[in-house]
């Protein structure tokens, strides 16, 4: 019971938190620390989809080496592509999951066990949050819940803030329009 007491209070203070900033990589940066350090995990990354390639790109981690982060591509169409598709999965044994891209990276950085949360706007998966840990671990409902929560509020802020850039930058351009002698 004090596991789920404290991560009602954790999710309140982060979403107070994550409300205040209109930067994309400052809410992208606090989310995976928040997990990780709410959970008492090993690491968490956060994965935006590239639209283009459709390649799960990372655009914030903690606890996690830059030899990991950068062990090759992650196709969001076959690493733990169920995540994106079906909601959230737990990946108990990461060295006997077929879904796992990339076994022997993540044995040589210590993986044990792994859950993924999609990241949706609607219907649309735009990223993914990976919470990983060191020892084998059973993934509580409330784990998971906790993670889903903060993968929704990351992605509603994450929208939020590239709209209120795209809005900045076309104030901008108008501004700079209304300025020009030749109208």
């Amino acid at each position: 019971m004090k596991n789920l007491q404290l991560n009602y209070e954790t999710l309140i203070k982060i979403t107070k938190s994550l409300s205040k900033s209109k930067d994309p990589e400052e809410i992208i940066r606090m989310t995976v620390e928040s997990i990780q350090s709410s959970l008492g995990i090993k690491g968490c990354a956060l994965f935006l989809i590239n639209t283009q390639t459709k390649d799960l790109e990372v655009a914030a981690s903690t606890g996690l080496s830059d030899e990991y982060l950068n062990k090759g591509t992650v196709s969001a169409l076959s690493s733990i592509a169920d995540s994106l598709k079906d909601g959230p999965v737990a990946v108990y044994d990461v060295s006997d999951d077929p879904r796992i891209q990339y076994p022997e990276a993540a044995k040589k950085e210590g993986i044990a066990s792994i859950l993924a949360v999609p990241i949706m706007i609607g219907d649309e998966a735009i990223g993914a949050i990976r919470a990983y840990t060191a020892e084998k671990w059973e993934f509580t409902l409330d784990d998971v819940n906790f993670v889903q929560a903060l993968a929704q509020i990351a992605g509603i802020l994450i929208e939020m803030a590239r709209l209120h850039q795209g809005q900045s930058e076309h104030i901008e351009a108008l501004a700079t329009m209304c300025e020009s002698p030749n109208l």
